[in-house]
């Protein structure tokens, strides 16, 4: 029994500070796999977000660096590619498993960029790594003869979110704004269900071929469009949940047809939900 309320309590740790390093703490690293997505960028996956990775002439570039204890194996996958350094890493949010190698890349001297939002979501929650540069809307980086852009769009899984365009590659890196499961609000960080579906849908603009989700394997822009559509569905149905007691309105959720099941930080999420679009 304590175990289980431990690791309940842990689970909460991160649902109300979106801190997934607290809960990853002392845990043993998984196992990390990487695979090719174009000629020139690769991914790694398994344990936290998906990480991008774009090896240059001038150096390696990221997107994203999951829990601090993956960061021999994040390196180790480089390597395996490129024998430069680590010179820039684009956080798409500030959730601790997509920025909790920040740490020990910024002593390594990489350059981290974030959303001013998600860097203030990062002060807030004290965590590690804080990016020391920001950028309102959107930003450039230039390696190696490559443009890597980051824009915000507006709100969804956080108030902080980033795509990342690989505009050589045609692939587009969304973080958590897109993902193989039920979206997670993270109404701490300002998060938006009114939102969310229409921020996707300004990132629909860009000519890729290929998406990076924030978790789960890549996927093309016909899987992305019909995520946005799951999307807009979830919230006219929680609209329809939360007509009655907004603490029981996860179990009046309805999930048919759409693809996707309800995960707990759904769950969790859903009184602040209802309490947005009674708004």
């Amino acid at each position: 029994m304590r175990k289980q309320q431990t690791v309940r309590g842990a689970i909460l740790i991160f649902g109300l500070a979106g801190l997934w390093l607290a809960w990853s703490q002392g845990q043993q690293p998984a196992q990390l796999t990487m695979e090719k997505v174009t000629e020139n960028l690769y991914v790694i996956m398994g344990s936290g977000g998906n990480v991008a990775v774009l090896p240059t002439n001038d150096g390696v570039l990221l997107v994203d660096d999951k829990f601090a204890q993956d960061g021999p194996q994040i390196l180790a996958k480089v390597r395996s590619v490129s024998d430069k350094p680590i010179r820039y890493v684009l956080n798409t949010h500030q959730h601790g498993d997509h920025t909790g190698g920040n740490a020990s890349l910024l002593a390594a001297k990489a350059e981290i960029l974030i959303h001013k939002n998600a860097r203030a979501n990062m002060a807030a929650g004290n965590m590690p790594g804080l990016p020391p540069i920001t950028f309102s809307d959107e930003t450039q980086v230039f390696i190696g003869g490559k443009e890597v852009q980051a824009r915000h769009l507006g709100r969804g899984h956080t108030n902080g979110d980033a795509v990342i365009y690989f505009a050589s590659e045609r692939v587009l890196h969304t973080g958590d704004l897109f993902t193989n499961g039920a979206p997670y609000l993270d109404y701490n960080a300002g998060a938006s269900i009114k939102e969310w579906d229409k921020t996707l849908q300004k990132a629909m603009a860009y000519d890729f071929d290929s998406v990076i989700p924030g978790h789960g394997p890549v996927m093309k822009k016909a899987n992305f469009a019909k995520y946005i559509q799951a999307v807009g569905e979830i919230r006219t149905r929680a609209q329809k949940a939360c007509m009655g007691d907004a603490a029981t309105a996860a179990d009046r959720m309805d999930w048919k047809d759409l693809g996707l099941t309800a995960s707990p930080n759904f769950t969790r999420s859903m009184p602040a939900m209802c309490k947005e679009l009674a708004q």
